[in-house]
């Protein structure tokens, strides 16, 4: 193998296969990023036995071939070596890959091609074209609302669940919190099954990472997930979750029963709250005390070492609720997420959940549950 490419033009390639390496593996494939020379282009590759990652990029290749190289040790000297030509030549008498830059020279050793296994292409055929920079947007809303933990199955993936005339929901659960971002795409609502498709949350960093602000095209087969550049220089693959995701239309629907109380307030402000309130939160006593009346909000918090904190907010409320308890933190995290100058807040009673939306987040809903208020004033998720 022998190939001329600027530095410039593949570390960022680069960059995204090394995310990719697993920070221990003991197989030399997986250690590796994979060079592919062919005439007029050095394809770079990477994966971590499941996602697959593959950037195609000019080069002038003179002898095409294979080989792997060490992935965070390549990448780091090429991220360090300055601005310009980078000449790649595979030794073939010591079996060591060459990287010369003027009077810079390198020898790293390689794996040969014999342990390198075939990557997965992307299926051209019905591929949906989708902004890479909304599905960013839908990854940041969604992604912090999934289980952690990869044993709790189907709520540790983020769900995409077509419906009627173009209509997609995609949602996360937690177990305590929900969020769901519907919009309408009629191609993607085509592509995906009807039973929707699982993403497990451990691979949705490493989509957010790739991602640009630009246009993308998606596809989808039944095991796989493929995402590519609009100009097909990179692609990336993952598995898709074979788990059954839960009835969210269940607890959806509450928050449209009769009798739902509903209260209005400044976002900004809300969060300058809790972020008080916060500091008066324990270990064993992590929430917001919420005492509610027409037109006030009362929050308070009372930790044994810290001593307690009391504010008073002007809201819009109606309803028979007058006091319920939320997780802070979560709570906080919540109202992170949207950009609305006022938030609804849809309580369906102390122990239910309540929705979260706002004006200027559309179609865009968020599910918290509270805390249970005990009579020793004690809060606990226990039963939630």
């Amino acid at each position: 193998m022998k190939l001329t490419v600027n530095k410039e033009q593949i570390i960022e390639g680069l960059q995204k296969a090394a995310a990719i390496i697993p920070a221990k593996a003991g197989a030399a494939y997986l250690r590796s990023i994979w060079l592919k020379a062919d005439e007029g282009s050095l394809a770079v590759m990477s994966t971590d036995a499941n996602i697959e990652f593959t950037g195609r990029y000019p080069a002038e290749t003179s002898q095409p071939g294979l080989i792997g190289v060490q992935g965070r040790a390549f990448v780091d000297l090429v991220r360090q070596l300055p601005t310009g030509v980078l000449n790649l030549t595979l030794d073939e008498a010591s079996g060591n890959l060459l990287l010369e830059q003027g009077r810079r020279v390198y020898k790293l050793p390689v794996s040969g091609s014999e342990w390198f296994q075939n990557f997965s292409e992307f299926p051209a055929e019905n591929a949906v074209t989708w902004s890479g920079d909304f599905l960013q947007d839908v990854l940041d809303k969604v992604g912090f609302c999934i289980s952690d933990d990869d044993a709790m199955d189907a709520i540790a993936c983020l769900c995409m669940k077509p419906g009627e005339n173009g209509h997609i929901d995609v949602c996360g659960l937690n177990g305590h919190q929900f969020a769901l971002v519907s919009f309408t795409h009629d191609e993607l609502a085509a592509r995906l099954p009807a039973e929707g498709m699982l993403i497990q949350k451990k691979y949705l960093q490493d989509i957010k990472k790739w991602l640009g602000v630009d246009e993308i095209e998606l596809n989808i087969t039944d095991k796989r997930l493929y995402l590519r550049s609009l100009d097909g220089a990179e692609t990336l693959s993952l598995p898709r979750a074979a788990y059954e995701y839960p009835d969210y239309n269940i607890f959806m629907s509450k928050l449209a029963d009769e009798g739902v109380s509903a209260m209005t307030l400044d976002r900004k402000e809300g969060m300058d709250a809790l972020g008080r309130i916060l500091i008066f939160n324990t270990e064993s006593d992590r929430c917001t005390y919420m005492d509610l009346s027409e037109n006030e909000a009362r929050l308070s918090a009372q930790g044994q070492d810290v001593g307690s904190a009391s504010e008073s907010l002007e809201v819009t409320y109606r309803g028979d609720i007058s006091r319920i308890a939320f997780p802070t933190r979560n709570l906080l995290d919540v109202l992170g997420h949207f950009v609305s100058g006022k938030i609804d807040m849809l309580l369906t009673g102390t122990e239910g959940p309540c929705g979260i939306r706002g004006a200027e987040d559309p179609d865009y809903t968020v599910i918290i549950m509270p805390m249970k208020v005990s009579e020793t004033t004690y809060y606990s998720e226990e039963d939630v």
